[in-house]
């Protein structure tokens, strides 16, 4: 199973709750970039390696994360 991470980046407000709920480490805040608001926001740096798990989505508190799985 494959999938990958879709973040609604004008939403996040960098919180990086997302990036300690990864399981296998391919999500961090952006290091140089920020959203309209001023906030870092999260982004998949490793493509590939998300198995779709959701952890992510699942402890965004504004429901940015959307996880697409395929096999």
């Amino acid at each position: 199973m494959r999938g990958a991470i879709v973040v609604d980046t004008e939403r996040c407000k960098g919180c990086n709750l997302c990036a300690v709920a990864c399981p296998l480490h391919i999500i961090r805040l952006t290091p140089k970039s920020v959203n309209r608001k001023g906030y870092p926001f999260a982004e998949q740096v490793v493509e590939g390696m998300c198995t779709g798990c959701t952890s992510c989505a699942i402890v965004c508190p504004d429901g940015c994360i959307t996880v697409y799985r395929k096999r």
